[in-house]
């Protein structure tokens, strides 16, 4: 039976390095594991989270000839997150302890966008107040 790239497989542990672990899987062909695919927590040492001989599920990211990419933490079922009410308040919503449960990189990007052009405009009122409003001389 071939490897196809997405299906999950099964293996055994057969070497640990530095930058990931090494798995035998089905006819006797081996597939690297990176370090970034081995938990879906930061991985400082691989040998914290596999030993030798360890049986593992496994998910096959890409194969380019005799080289297999192979992924454990994408081989684990995913728990979908509960996501944030669309009627989420951010400022009031804050204020009650309540935290957003998931957002995009965009989404957060863009509310620290939003969030930081109101800031430097309050602090921008506040100082060109106390200086006598915008384009005032001083003599």
């Amino acid at each position: 039976m071939a490897i196809e790239v997405g299906s999950v497989l099964e293996g055994v542990v057969t070497g640990i390095t530095n930058f990931g672990a090494f798995v035998d899987i089905e006819e006797g062909k081996t597939g690297l594991v990176h370090i970034s695919e081995v938990a879906s927590v930061y991985v400082k040492e691989v040998r914290d989270f596999l030993s030798e001989g360890d049986k593992v599920k496994v998910k096959v990211l890409n194969v380019d000839g005799d080289k297999i990419g192979l992924s454990i933490k994408q081989a684990e079922e995913k728990k979908e997150e509960p996501k944030a009410p669309k009627s989420f308040n951010r400022n009031s919503d804050f204020r009650r302890g309540a935290r957003p449960t998931s957002a995009s990189f965009e989404d957060k990007l863009s509310r620290f966008l939003k969030d930081s052009d109101e800031r430097l405009t309050d602090l921008r009122r506040k100082t060109d107040s106390k200086r006598g409003g915008r384009g005032s001389r001083r003599d």
